[in-house]
């Protein structure tokens, strides 16, 4: 039999290795019902309620990993994954949809392929970049979110917010449009710098 001590720390770690990514498993298993309720007539409020579901496991896997130190490479890669399939599943619904204008939903989805597109670039040519959230992102991220919750929840309650509806979505296009110049400067700047060398 191990020491107590031993199994308690085996224990924690095979806690600290599935509990977050388990949250965000379910969150990227919330998608595809998401984006059926936003298609399915007369079932946008439960888009909306799963929409927030989502938003808390984000909110408490993330807690959960680094209040308890279960932070997994898997989780870092996992995490931003679910973010980021939640968001373009719920714009790319909206705008087949006619819900949202079709241009904002270019725009949010071409930003996302540009960023991958430049990583994956930089993989193949042999000078890896590691991309690090940058505060334009953030307040892009957060205004997408803002503004998709808006959309469902004025839809599903049949709640007028017209104003407000058009002043989040002129936030997420400029937000984007910063975001976009922001990695693609930062894409340049490294790029630049390693070519140059020592």
């Amino acid at each position: 039999m191990p020491p107590a001590g031993l199994a308690g720390a085996n224990l924690q770690a095979g806690i600290a290795l599935t509990i977050p990514n388990l949250i965000t498993l379910g969150r990227i298993l919330l998608v595809p019902v998401v984006v059926w309720a936003i298609t399915y007539p007369g079932m946008m409020w439960l888009a909306f309620v799963l929409f927030v579901v989502a938003g808390v496991s984000d909110g408490v896997d993330g807690f959960l990993a680094k209040r308890f130190g279960w932070t997994t490479e898997l989780g870092r890669y996992l995490d931003p994954l679910a973010d980021k399939a939640l968001i373009v599943s719920i714009y790319l619904a909206l705008g087949i949809n006619d819900l949202i204008p079709r241009w904002l939903v270019i725009l949010v989805v071409s930003r996302d392929i540009l960023i991958v597109g430049g990583i994956m670039l930089s993989w193949v040519i042999g000078n890896p970049l590691k991309i690090r959230p940058l505060l334009v992102s953030k307040l892009n991220t957060v205004a997408q979110i803002v503004f998709a919750c808006l959309v469902l929840g004025t839809l599903g309650f049949d709640i007028k917010a017209d104003m407000l509806t058009l002043v989040m979505m002129i936030v997420v296009a400029c937000t984007t449009l910063l975001s976009v110049a922001a990695y693609v400067a930062e894409w340049m700047r490294h790029m630049n710098s390693t070519a140059a060398g020592p």
